[in-house]
């Protein structure tokens, strides 16, 4: 364990500040280069880098001045409007994340026939193979169930009988394993945690074929393994809504550039697990849990507009919470006036605080919705439009589900494990080069001193930090 008190702690600390003074890299830069900053150009548009298929966020259109132009969000899966897969599974009462999956991979709305067989193949899949359990989850705990999903996948390689074959159909079957069996890493991973960090008692429980992954998950993570029907609902539909978001999203590129390098398909997917799991990406709705915690505890009246926004503007004035100026679950990287996933779940969530009797306080996530664009555009202007995103109403459901925040990204990545392998098929299928973009050395060529003449320099220089942008406090989903 590091510990910055002995005497190897001091030593790689000092290192640290070396290492941390000799990397920045002055913003100025950036503009004399033309440079684009995480793929993003100044007004916020993402840099083209790649084609696809497979899904498209819409926040705005380009005028044929080429001005930015907000419009209302669309999600869209293969052609098909999300918020129309979502009306339609409603309209059936039905579970409908097993249905985007098929269509995210195979590019086709299935009928009824084959989404009944694909979602019986599934159920088939949950189930992880012999010893698994107790060789890859058990003996090597995590107290992050992210590293432990990621490590599930790479300890998949080893029970692959085929691992290394790149034909298609072998990477589809890799694929299907991995999104069947994604819950269930999860939940053990979860009840080995409880079990070995947390001192409480551990439920093992099979998963069941004919259930759904919203079902599942919740039987997987609960002792007594029910549920109500509403509750599997509104699970199913945030599994919808986080399955796919367009091949620009970090982990989604992520699986695009290391699956362009040929590599297996357990080292892309755990190579996305990591992206996902930064805490710019899937861990968002963890930050806005948080935020509401503090709101709720300095609040006295949370049904008072007033005190609500004064506080709000405490936090961005960076005097409140995290001292960061961020309300979080604000603002989107893409969309502008809207973001369909978070009405979406808005709708639901509605209907589960009145059966959980969370009213009061989905009533409050409703005041902060209203308020915090205005007083967000207070301190920044109104240089980028800025709409409540899907963490703000994300971490709510699951608290309302009894879902344990360690469980947050988890859930992202269960959920996304269908649209990056989708993305990886796609890459295989369509890509054919590996991704080299291009960066700028900025240092100086310097000549090479021999070691008899170096002088040592003392690390201990003040680093110069680069500003944040625009605040919004979204997430780079």
């Amino acid at each position: 364990m590091f510990d910055e008190s002995d005497e190897s702690g001091g030593f790689v600390k000092n290192l640290s500040k070396l290492a941390e003074n000799n990397d920045p890299i002055e913003t100025s830069l950036y503009e004399k280069y033309d440079v684009k900053r995480g793929l993003r150009y100044s007004d916020g548009r993402g840099v083209l880098v790649g084609l696809t298929r497979i899904g498209d966020v819409v926040g705005y259109e380009i005028d044929s001045t080429g001005k930015k132009v907000a419009v209302p969000g669309r999600l869209i899966y293969r052609g098909y409007s999300v918020e129309d897969i979502v009306r339609d599974t409603e309209r059936r009462h039905q579970f409908g994340y097993e249905q985007c999956v098929y269509l995210l991979l195979f590019g086709e709305l299935p009928t009824q026939r084959q989404l009944d067989e694909f979602t019986s193949f599934l159920g088939t899949l949950r189930t992880l193979p012999p010893n698994f359990t107790e060789d890859m989850i058990m003996k090597a705990p995590s107290s992050d169930i992210m590293n432990k999903i990621a490590r599930g996948v790479l300890a998949s390689y080893s029970y692959d009988p085929d691992p290394e074959n790149r034909d298609i159909a072998n990477i589809l079957r890799q694929c299907v394993e991995l999104i069947s069996r994604f819950s269930t890493l999860a939940a053990y991973g979860y009840q080995a945690k409880r079990r070995y960090y947390d001192g409480k008692s551990m439920y093992i429980h099979n998963p069941v074929p004919t259930l759904s992954t919203a079902e599942n998950f919740l039987r997987l993570i609960r002792s007594d393994k029910s549920y109500t029907r509403l509750e599997a609902e509104v699970l199913d539909l945030a599994l919808i809504l986080h399955a796919e978001h367009g091949g620009g999203n970090n982990s989604s590129l992520t699986i695009h550039v290391v699956s362009s390098a040929d590599t297996d398909t357990y080292s892309a997917v755990a190579a996305a697990v990591g992206s996902l799991k930064g805490r710019r990406h899937g861990g968002a709705n963890i930050r806005v849990i948080e935020m509401m915690d503090d709101i709720k505890a300095h609040v006295n009246d949370w049904s008072d507009e007033n005190e609500i926004a004064e506080y709000l503007r405490k936090i961005a004035r960076k005097e409140a919470f995290d001292h960061t100026g961020l309300i979080y679950g604000q603002g989107h990287a893409v969309y502008t006036i809207s973001d369909p996933r978070a009405i979406l779940l808005r709708d639901k969530a509605a209907e589960l605080a009145k059966e959980k009797g969370c009213e009061e306080e989905f009533n409050l996530y409703r005041i902060i919705e209203r308020l915090a664009p205005q007083i967000l555009y207070e301190f920044h202007g109104d240089k980028k439009r800025i709409c409540t995103n899907v963490d703000f109403y994300s971490g709510f459901v699951y608290t309302m589900l009894n879902i344990p925040r360690e469980l947050f990204t988890p859930l992202f990545a269960i959920s996304r494990i269908a649209g990056w392998s989708a993305h990886r098929i796609e890459e295989i299928v369509a890509g054919g080069r590996i991704y080299r973009p291009a960066y700028k050395n900025v240092s100086e060529e310097r000549a090479y001193v021999p070691i008899e003449d170096r002088v040592e320099h003392d690390p201990v220089c003040p680093v110069k930090k680069d500003d944040r942008g625009v605040v919004t406090g979204g997430p780079s989903d």
